[in-house]
């Protein structure tokens, strides 16, 4: 089946160029002049990628961006700016609102092509392994250090490997995974779910709010009122650890 683009740009002449290079390289393309019409056309078609102008007469480009991210249907579906402008605010707005690639003009027909190719690549192979996660149930078994978990988050599809994370902590129904990088992901999954999934040799949980990996571990001590208290590697705050716990912890850092 034909991987179907939408375009949306208000410079008809690029915007038929496109149309025309697109559609000669076997693509299903549908073509829009202003963000509105665009949005319209990506909730009534399944699109598999947009290419947007950032510069558009009414709704940007950015503001289009952030009104499919808060549509259940277009979520997910690959983003390319195409743009004039070469500023790091601009590329870091483009970003953090989930914009996949930026092409800027005026550009040559194969660096969009690649463009395209590389982003419906990297969508299928998303697709595939959530398919995968959830045919195969993976959702009680035990995963391996070296295996990735698949975050489906509101304006990016992401990988972590389970060994990059270095504690979880609780956040009501949700909990946080506090990577290695800093970064963090917020997943509606609790934390008995996680003591199950993840590797005994490596986690432990030290408090009904907190999951450790045991290789972060630089100290444990004590504070005030004979409590303990875990230091983890690159964590200014030290992370409590309930009495339940304590023995179990002193016997797995050693």
């Amino acid at each position: 089946m034909k991987k179907r683009i939408l375009i949306i740009e208000d410079d008809k002449v690029l915007r038929e160029n496109i149309y025309t290079l697109l559609d000669e390289e076997g693509y299903d393309v549908l073509a829009c002049s202003d963000a509105e019409t665009g949005y319209i056309a990506a909730q009534q078609n399944k699109i598999d990628l947009i290419i947007s102008d950032i510069m558009l007469p009414g709704l940007s480009g950015y503001e289009l961006l952030e009104k499919l991210n808060k549509s259940g249907t277009t979520t997910k579906v690959p983003f390319i700016f195409l743009s004039a402008k070469a500023e790091r605010h601009d590329l870091r707005l483009g970003m953090e609102l989930g914009a996949d690639d930026y092409i800027f003009k005026p550009f040559k027909s194969e660096n969009l092509l690649n463009s395209i190719k590389t982003r419906l690549k990297r969508f299928e192979k998303i697709k595939q392994f959530a398919n995968h996660e959830k045919n195969n149930n993976r959702g009680n078994i035990v995963y391996s250090l070296d295996d990735r978990l698949f975050i489906d988050s509101k304006t990016k599809a992401n990988f972590i490997k389970v060994g990059d994370i270095k504690y979880i902590s609780a956040d009501n129904q949700y909990s946080v995974v506090h990577l290695n990088n800093m970064t963090e992901f917020l997943f509606r999954r609790s934390l008995n779910n996680w003591e199950i999934i993840l590797p005994e040799n490596s986690f432990i949980r030290i408090h009904r709010s907190t999951i450790i990996n045991l290789e972060h571990v630089t100290k444990i001590e004590k504070s005030f009122n004979n409590k303990h208290r875990v230091i983890l590697n690159e964590i200014e705050t030290p992370l409590e650890v309930s009495k339940r716990y304590i023995a179990r912890i002193k016997s797995k850092s050693k």
